[in-house]
């Protein structure tokens, strides 16, 4: 397993979020895998990523545009690497937008072998948003429409092919919070999309069952990018852009634990704590305990 840090804080529009490595680490992460067994824990320390005070926002409808995409480039670079070396990657945020380098990287390196990956996105928000849809212009709403093929076109060029995934392959978990133009995004798009409302009515089991098969249906395996503000901010408060009535605690790892059991996971990202608005550095313990569930760790 390849542990790979991205302090990563130009995407959004609250600062924090660069810390979110060094408090997953805090947490323990590589020492309770290493303890788990069955992995070999290398963890890559952190890519460079320059800070909002050292460059211009330019753009406003994509903030800090150049900045991000030279950083995803250098992470799909490493992406790529672990998964040709045959190692686990597991990318720690950072805020969202480097999911285009990440989830990238699997998608052309499963490609490259003459196959296609599925992907999870674990998140209260579509990240759906173009430079015409977005209402702040923070980039962090915007890498699964780049995946996707669409805008910021810097991103969308990232790597050998566009799109990256296939959108009857990209599934939306835990979505509750969508602006109004990102919502005709996402019903043109024909992705997968399992609301809040869904998990209430029929269950996080039941949703995730339908998320892996829709997205491991002839594929190689899932992608899944963890978003921690997918959780309810009463367990995790410290995230980059907290929305009330998220998942808790028994559905998080509900879903993590069967992400586990369905043996199909390549590669996760863990995204958006922000040390800055936590308490007791309890969202990095939390998301730690989220890997750990998806990586295989049972209760009993």
């Amino acid at each position: 397993m390849h542990v790979l840090g991205v302090p990563l804080d130009l995407g959004g529009g609250r600062r924090g979020v660069d810390m979110g490595p060094s408090a997953v680490r805090i947490a323990g992460l590589g020492e309770r895998i290493a303890a788990m067994g069955g992995y070999t824990v290398v963890d890559k320390g952190d890519l460079a990523a320059p800070i909002p005070e050292t460059r211009a926002a330019r753009d406003p409808t994509k903030r800090y545009i150049r900045e991000i995409a030279r950083v995803c480039q250098r992470l799909y670079s490493q992406v790529y690497q672990s998964h040709a070396a045959g190692a686990f990657p597991l990318t720690l945020g950072g805020d969202h937008s480097l999911a285009a380098g990440s989830v990238g990287a699997s998608a052309d390196f499963v490609t490259s072998r003459g196959e296609s990956i599925g992907l999870i996105w674990i998140d209260a928000h579509g990240d759906m948003n173009t430079p015409a849809t977005t209402k702040s212009g923070n980039v962090h709403g915007m890498p699964l429409a780049a995946l996707l093929g669409n805008e910021p076109e810097e991103l969308a060029t990232i790597g050998q092919q566009r799109p990256k995934v296939r959108a009857d392959r990209t599934v939306l978990v835990g979505i509750r919070d969508l602006d109004p133009l990102e919502k005709n995004q996402i019903r043109g798009s024909k992705v997968h999309v399992f609301t809040m409302q869904d998990i209430d009515k029929h269950g996080i089991a039941v949703v995730m069952k339908r998320a892996l098969t829709l997205a491991g249906r002839g594929t190689a395996g899932v992608h899944v990018s963890l978003d921690m503000d997918v959780c309810d901010p009463a367990i995790a408060p410290g995230v980059g852009t907290p929305v009330k009535g998220g998942l808790d605690y028994r559905e998080a790892h509900t879903a993590m634990e069967m992400i586990a059991a369905s043996g199909r996971l390549l590669a996760l990202d863990l995204v958006e704590i922000n040390p800055v608005l936590d308490v007791q550095n309890q969202t990095a313990i939390l998301g730690t305990e989220l890997v750990l569930s998806a990586l295989g760790q049972r209760i009993i």
